[in-house]
C-alpha cells in the first residue's frame, strides 16, 4: 500500500499550488492513499498572521465528522488567499464552511479546543518526527519531496513523486 503524506498550511501560497497539483494529478493513482497532515508554517507565539490554528482544528472536526476533506481544504485554501476571510475568528470560519460542516457544533469545539492537542501534535510530527522546513512537503514509502522556501514545488516534481508509487 502507497500511503503519501501531505504536509501543508492553509495560509501558505505555495501549499495552495502544491495541492492544486496533488488534485490534478491524483485520479491517475488510485494505488496511492493519502493521508493530510495539516500544520502551521509559523505557529503562534510567531507574529506571522493568518494564524491557521483554528482552520486546522476544524480541520480535524470534518475528519471525525466524515466531511468531505477535499472541500474542506479546497474551502480554507480560498479563505485565506482569494477571499481572505478572518481565518482566526471562529464564527467567520464557521460561517465560511457552514455548507461543508455543522455551523454550531463547529464553533463550539474550536471555541472548546477539542481539537488543539492534536492540532498541535501535528506540528510536533511534521517538524520534530518527519523533518519537514518547507511546506509543502510530501512523504511516500520512505521517499520525500519538500518545497524549497519561497519556491514551492513545481507541477513536474509533484506528477514525478506520485509516479514513483508505481514502481
Amino acid at each position: 500500500m502507497n500511503i503519501l503524506e501531505v504536509f501543508f498550511d492553509y495560509e501558505c501560497p505555495y501549499c495552495m499550488k502544491g495541492y492544486e497539483y496533488l488534485r490534478k494529478h491524483l485520479p491517475a493513482h488510485p494505488e496511492i492513499t493519502v493521508v493530510f497532515r495539516p500544520c502551521e508554517a509559523h505557529p503562534r507565539p510567531e507574529d506571522h498572521p493568518p494564524h491557521t490554528d483554528l482552520a486546522i482544528q476544524g480541520y480535524y472536526f470534518a475528519k471525525v465528522k466524515n466531511n468531505d476533506l477535499h472541500a474542506y481544504n479546497t474551502r480554507l485554501f480560498e479563505a485565506v488567499h482569494k477571499d481572505e476571510i478572518d481565518v482566526e475568528n471562529p464564527h467567520v470560519l464557521a460561517d465560511y464552511v457552514a455548507d461543508l460542516v455543522d455551523r454550531d457544533d463547529y464553533v463550539r469545539v474550536l471555541q472548546d479546543g477539542t481539537y488543539r492537542e492534536i492540532q498541535e501534535k501535528g506540528n510536533d510530527y511534521a517538524y520534530e518526527d518527519n523533518d519537514v522546513w518547507f511546506l509543502p512537503a510530501f512523504r511516500m514509502n520512505g521517499e520525500t519531496l519538500d518545497a524549497v522556501g519561497d519556491v514551492g514545488v513545481t507541477e513536474e516534481q509533484v506528477s514525478d513523486f506520485l509516479r514513483k508509487a508505481k514502481r
